[in-house]
């Protein structure tokens, strides 16, 4: 038997007053209604996804500073940086600092904490002239929202602004509050590197090297020499830490080394050349073509008719 339209069940009265009672709940909550799922599809392949541009290394420190956990605030400062974001904001710092090249400071992230760096100093000129001073970067945890960086050397150097017992660096002379974008790691190891080029003796922290400097300098020079010959028979001493990336100096060897060596000095991008083969090149070699007691330049013309002349003469 076949049921006509008419004669399919009508909704009874119940249904149709939890459908009145859906819609006004919707409506009150402001939810908007269905679209057509054609048009959406439409819409939505017409428009194209771009990938935003690489930030600088600038935004990415100002976009580190906005991600805030401030679960893990501590009394130090406002809040702290999550671990991650932490992390993140540090290696941003380092890449930071690779940019800047500060001469004679070399420094690496420990293998085990982003918030320990190892580095060391190379003074190479002035009153610590052939120094070579191992130091510690301690960074805080709620960095950069707290307080500065210690800085320690390792052993103490005499000098009126490291401690003579633990060798800490007053860091705080110059960077009295830390202020977040715009205080950086790097501006404080180059505090630590113009100590030894530009002296201060105000509030030390070694009166004894204050005094000397102020009114016996040849003393303090012996002092420092001193200092300068401790640190240098200590290089090659292992660290104190078995840290995987701990700087270590080991003497020179020239089957591990000389390969390196040569590297270094030579200029970049040169490949090993003969010095016959260098001399081609009149601009990488150096040489410049004239006459003798003349400053008149010889032209390329003038350089192949002296060629083939010397060539001719018996």
């Amino acid at each position: 038997m076949k049921l006509r339209r008419d004669d399919k069940e009508a909704p009874s009265e119940d249904q149709n007053t939890m459908t009145s009672v859906h819609k006004d709940k919707a409506a009150e909550k402001g939810t908007p209604s269905p679209t057509n799922p054609s048009s959406s599809s439409k819409q939505s392949t017409s428009t194209r996804k771009q990938l935003p541009a690489v930030p600088d290394a600038d935004t990415q420190l100002n976009l580190a500073s906005k991600m805030i956990d401030k679960r893990t605030s501590t009394p130090k400062g406002n809040h702290s940086y999550g671990p991650f974001f932490l992390e993140y904001s540090i290696l941003a710092e380092y890449n930071q600092l690779e940019k800047q090249k500060l001469p004679g400071v070399y420094v690496i992230p420990s293998a085990r904490s982003a918030l320990f760096w190892n580095g060391v100093l190379f003074i190479r000129q002035g009153l610590y002239q052939e120094g070579i001073f191992r130091f510690s970067l301690f960074i805080p945890e709620n960095y950069p929202d707290g307080d500065c960086p210690t800085l320690v050397f390792d052993p103490p150097v005499f000098h009126p602004v490291v401690h003579p017992e633990t060798g800490e660096l007053d860091v705080k002379r110059a960077f009295q509050r830390w202020r977040r974008n715009v205080n950086h790691i790097w501006q404080v190891l180059l505090y630590a590197r113009r100590i030894f080029y530009k002296i201060d003796t105000k509030n030390p922290w070694n009166p004894e090297a204050a005094v000397l400097y102020e009114q016996d300098l040849d003393l303090f020079k012996h002092k420092v020499a001193e200092t300068v010959k401790l640190c240098k028979d200590k290089i090659y001493d292992a660290p104190n830490s078995d840290d995987p990336h701990a700087i270590r100096f080991t003497r020179y060897d020239p089957e591990v080394h000389e390969d390196s060596r040569q590297r270094l000095l030579s200029p970049k991008g040169q490949n090993k050349k003969t010095i016959a083969d260098s001399n081609k090149n009149a601009q990488t070699s150096g040489l410049s073509w004239m006459t003798p007691g003349n400053s008149q330049i010889f032209t390329k013309d003038d350089v192949c008719n002296l060629s083939s002349k010397l060539s001719e003469t018996p």
